[in-house]
């Protein structure tokens, strides 16, 4: 996610990269664990699995795990660091946490053959942080309860959305890729990545500025508000949009990079037409929305205050994904407005009956098992497959399956209890399955 509503970051600004020899060997040895996982025949293997789900000619369903508590994970100092510099630090946990799934949990994940060095691109925001008291369980945890203190009250607070500015620091980007093309280029490519997939979605924020009770009150007494609100916070994201585009800042998103709250976005029809592989457009990308605070929301009201608005977002992209935590079992019909939708969420809140019924093989059902069943405490590996086959059993049969384990919070510092869920999806996802 480009944005994080909760705190603004400053533009980041590097100008010399200097790593003293440990540093160097910790990095490198990382990397060449990471080509030896890379070049295995199953990654183009799995690749070409999450293609054919995302094409609608799933050959079974598609197991990813996602949004860990890292902080839980350390076994054996696998995830503990052991460099200084703090951007080597930051690359040195994403390498360490890549091979760690890779070993213990990799279900359907795809490992690249070549580390990315991100674009030094920054955005202005929206004009609003949020303004929160927290409440934290687990000091070491990123997550926490809020109490939002409301900074969206009357028509006028509206103007307090701001549109973004975007800028690309290219002396960082040369600086960084500089560093990466020293310590990588004989182990594996170094590859510059600008902006992918996109995380659409007004009513995360808005909640966030408006607070919970208050806003689902004015949906209903004052929905022209509400209304002018969502309509100029996608004013401007499409204005950032716009900005991507004209500094040529975007890059595919149809490898194995997340899509909306799903899976990975491999797809035969992805770059499509027209495409130049020196400027990518929306046009060649995955788009997503949804509105989670719309949970118990009607069609009707879903549509007029959250979806119409999206609708000139999701116009922009090849291909779309819709929701994440609000059931939509109810909703399909409304979700069918989306000219190029083909993933739809299904979170453990809806009526999954209802749903394979409604979605059927037109969409990709996006299964969200229930992360609770890692916080209870016994682990009880047989009622992890049961919560598993009492939905596949039909979903599978019906429907183009991904399996996406995220919003886990705790595994009582027990990481071994997801290792075992992965291996056990992989075998449900794998029973019956056909080439």
């Amino acid at each position: 996610m480009l944005h994080d509503p909760g705190s603004y970051a400053p533009p980041l600004s590097i100008r010399d990269i200097t790593l003293g020899q440990q540093e160097k060997d910790v990095l490198r040895k990382l990397a060449e664990e990471l080509t030896v996982i890379a070049s295995l025949p199953a990654q183009a293997e799995k690749t070409e699995l999450w293609r054919r789900l995302n094409d609608l000619q799933s050959s079974r369903p598609m197991v990813w795990i996602n949004e860990i508590p890292w902080h839980e994970m350390n076994v054996d100092d696998e995830l503990t660091l052991r460099t200084f510099h703090p951007w080597a630090r930051e690359l040195e946990t994403r390498l360490r946490r890549t091979l760690y799934q890779a070993r213990h949990m990799p279900a359907d994940m795809v490992v690249s053959d070549f580390i990315e060095c991100p674009l030094a691109i920054h955005s202005t925001d929206f004009g609003i942080v949020e303004d929160v008291d927290i409440a934290r369980t687990d000091a070491a945890s990123d997550i926490y309860s809020r109490r939002f203190r409301i900074q969206i009250r009357e028509p006028r607070d509206i103007e307090k959305i701001r549109m973004p500015v975007v800028t690309h620091d290219e002396e960082t980007t040369a600086v960084v890729h500089d560093a990466m093309v020293r310590l990588f280029s004989d182990i594996m490519p170094v590859r510059r990545v600008g902006q992918t997939h996109i995380w659409f979605a007004p009513w995360d924020y808005l909640i966030r500025w408006w607070g919970v009770e208050e806003a689902m009150v004015d949906l209903v007494e004052r929905p022209e508000m509400v209304n002018a609100a969502v309509e100029r916070l996608v004013d401007a994201w499409m204005t950032e949009l716009d900005q991507f585009v004209a500094l040529n800042l975007l890059s595919l998103d149809c490898s194995n990079t997340r899509i909306g709250s799903g899976g990975f976005g491999y797809a035969s029809g992805l770059p499509g037409e027209p495409y130049d592989p020196a400027r990518v457009l929306p046009l060649n990308m995955w788009g997503c929305s949804n509105a989670q605070i719309f949970a118990e929301v009607s069609p009707e009201m879903h549509w007029e205050l959250a979806l119409r608005h999206d609708l000139r977002w999701l116009a922009r992209w090849k291909l779309t994904y819709y929701g994440c935590c609000e059931p939509l079992d109810r909703k399909i019909e409304l979700l069918r407005r989306i000219p190029n939708l083909r993933k739809i969420s299904m979170s453990p809140w809806n009526d999954f009956t209802r749903a394979i019924r409604e979605i059927g093989d037109r969409y990709v059902f996006s299964f969200k098992p229930s992360p609770a069943i890692f916080a209870e405490e016994a682990w009880n590996p047989e009622r992890a497959r049961a919560s598993l086959t009492t939905v596949l059993d039909r979903a599978r049969r019906e429907c183009h399956v991904e399996i996406i384990m995220k919003d886990i919070s705790t595994v009582r510092r027990d990481p071994r209890r997801l290792w075992d869920w992965a291996r056990i999806a992989m075998e449900v996802a794998q029973e019956g399955s056909h080439p």
